[in-house]
C-alpha cells in the first residue's frame, strides 16, 4: 500500500511538474520571475540594507505562490481533463492526491528555491536553531498554502475563476504582509491590516530567527500559536469541506 501511494505521488510529480518543465521551459522562467522581481527591487531601493530579509521574503513568496497557484493546476485537472472523476472512483484518497500535487508544486519551484537557498547561505547569518526555526516556518507556510489551494480548487468551476482566487490570495498572503521588510516599516496606524495575513506571523518568526527583528518571548509565542492554528484550521476545512467525493 505504501509503495502504491508513493507511485501515485511520483506520477503526480511527473505529470504536473517534470512534463511541464520539459515541454514548456517558459514555466521555469515564470516560476523564478515573481520572487526575484520583488527581491531585486527591494535590494535596490534599500541600497542592500534589506538584503537578508529580502532573500528570506523571496523564499516565503516562492513557497506561498507554489501552494496557492496549485489550485489552477488542480482546477485544470478537475474541470478540463475530468481526471479527478477517475481518481474519485479509484482507491486514491484526497490526501494522497494532495500530497502528490504538493510535491509537484514544490518541484516546479525548485529552480527558484535552489538559487535563493544558495543566496541564503552566502548572505544570511544565523545559528543552527535559527536555521531550523526558519525551515519550520517555511514548511508550515507551504503546507497552509497548499491546503488553501486544494480547498478552493474543489469549489471552483472554471480555471478563470481560480486565477481570480490566486490574485486575491497573493495580495492577502504575500503583498500586504511585511515579507520583504520588517513590520516596523509599516505606519502604526495601518499596521493591524498586515496581521490579517498569516504570512505576517511567519515572516516575523523567520526575521526574528535570523536576528533582524527583535521580538519579545510573548510576541513569538503568539505568532507561533496563530501560524499553527491557521495551518490546522485550513487542513481541517480542506479535509471536511472540500468537494472531493461530490459528483
Amino acid at each position: 500500500m505504501k509503495i502504491n501511494r508513493l507511485n501515485q505521488v511520483y506520477a503526480s510529480v511527473l505529470i504536473d511538474a517534470v512534463y511541464q518543465m520539459k515541454n514548456y521551459p517558459i514555466t521555469l522562467v515564470s516560476n523564478v520571475i515573481a520572487p526575484f522581481s520583488v527581491l531585486i527591487l527591494i535590494i535596490l531601493v534599500s541600497h542592500g540594507q534589506l538584503l537578508s530579509i529580502s532573500i528570506e521574503g523571496a523564499l516565503l513568496t516562492a513557497l506561498i505562490s507554489s501552494g496557492v497557484t496549485l489550485q489552477i493546476d488542480l482546477s485544470h485537472i478537475k474541470n478540463d481533463f475530468k481526471l479527478q472523476d477517475m481518481l474519485i472512483s479509484s482507491p486514491t484518497s484526497a490526501f494522497t492526491y494532495t500530497v502528490g500535487m504538493a510535491m509537484a508544486a514544490l518541484t516546479n519551484a525548485l529552480p527558484a528555491l535552489a538559487v535563493l537557498a544558495v543566496l541564503s547561505l552566502l548572505f544570511i547569518r544565523t545559528s543552527p536553531i535559527g536555521a531550523l526555526t526558519v525551515l519550520a516556518v517555511f514548511c508550515l507556510t507551504f503546507a497552509f498554502s497548499v491546503a488553501f489551494g486544494f480547498m478552493l480548487s474543489t469549489f471552483g468551476t472554471d480555471i478563470q475563476q481560480n486565477r481570480a482566487f490566486v490574485s486575491i490570495l497573493t495580495v492577502i498572503l504575500a503583498t500586504i504582509a511585511p515579507i520583504y521588510y520588517p513590520i516596523t516599516f509599516i505606519p502604526v496606524s495601518i499596521r493591524d491590516l498586515a496581521y490579517l495575513s498569516p504570512a505576517t506571523y511567519a515572516a516575523e518568526i523567520a526575521q526574528n530567527a535570523i536576528g533582524v527583528l527583535p521580538l519579545s518571548a510573548l510576541h513569538l509565542i503568539i505568532n507561533w500559536v496563530v501560524l499553527l492554528a491557521v495551518s490546522a484550521l485550513l487542513f481541517v476545512v480542506a479535509v471536511k469541506k472540500s468537494h472531493w467525493r461530490d459528483p
